[in-house]
């Protein structure tokens, strides 16, 4: 893939400097225990327009809580939890709830030698509310890198780069699955495995590498 020499020089350079941070970040991804993975689900659930961060504070204190053992209604944490609000949190503390319900079958499939691209294109069907770019953004979360979390960021930066013509209306999963390609061909590209350039993008516009 064709990007100006300023943008590949930019890239391998912030790479180069960030490469052991990123490394580290994706190894700790790699080492959340399974008895996790049903917590790092109900954040990635909560994520959608709202923020990361306090999505991340009250999966922390749903876990806490116990919710996967003994449920309970989730829906006023999400409205205000240390003065922060999580978005739809009606529908979503009902999302939650029904994930608690299927999780058993979720964890039976990731306890299987599924691929990640399959593996999450079956969890993205099966979950109301996750869709591809969340469920992408769950497998990634537990290890899983062999997706993309095809984002905010990795749509401005591809329309940044001249990588993708102009930013997409809707995404299909056909225009997902397009995108996607099209990011692991810039990656492939650059010689930086696609799950380091996803990370290497999100701090380039945020300053950190939250999960």
């Amino acid at each position: 893939m064709d990007i100006s020499e300023n943008d590949r020089d930019e890239l391998l350079e912030r790479h180069a400097a960030l490469r052991t941070a990123i490394r580290a970040r994706l190894d700790e991804f790699r080492a959340v225990p399974a008895e996790r993975h049903f917590y790092e689900l109900c954040f990635c659930l909560m994520t959608p327009q709202s923020s990361a961060v306090q999505c991340n504070a009250v999966a922390a204190e749903l876990e806490r809580r116990g919710f996967r053992e003994q449920p309970f209604d989730p829906a006023p944490l999400l409205r205000s939890w240390q003065d922060g609000y999580v978005r739809f949190h009606n529908t979503k503390a009902r999302r939650l709830l029904a994930v608690r319900e299927s999780f058993p079958a979720i964890a039976a499939l990731l306890a299987s030698e599924t691929d990640d691209k399959e593996l999450r294109n079956l969890i993205a069907t099966r979950i109301s509310g996750l869709g591809l770019k969340e469920a992408s953004h769950f497998l990634r979360n537990i290890g899983r890198t062999a997706v993309t979390i095809v984002d905010r960021h990795i749509l401005r930066n591809l329309v940044r780069l001249g990588a993708l013509e102009e930013w997409p209306r809707s995404i299909s999963m056909r225009r997902y699955l397009a995108i996607e390609a099209l990011f692991e061909d810039l990656a492939e590209s650059l010689g930086i495995p696609a799950d380091e350039l996803d990370l290497l993008l999100w701090q380039r516009e945020t300053g950190f590498l939250l999960k």
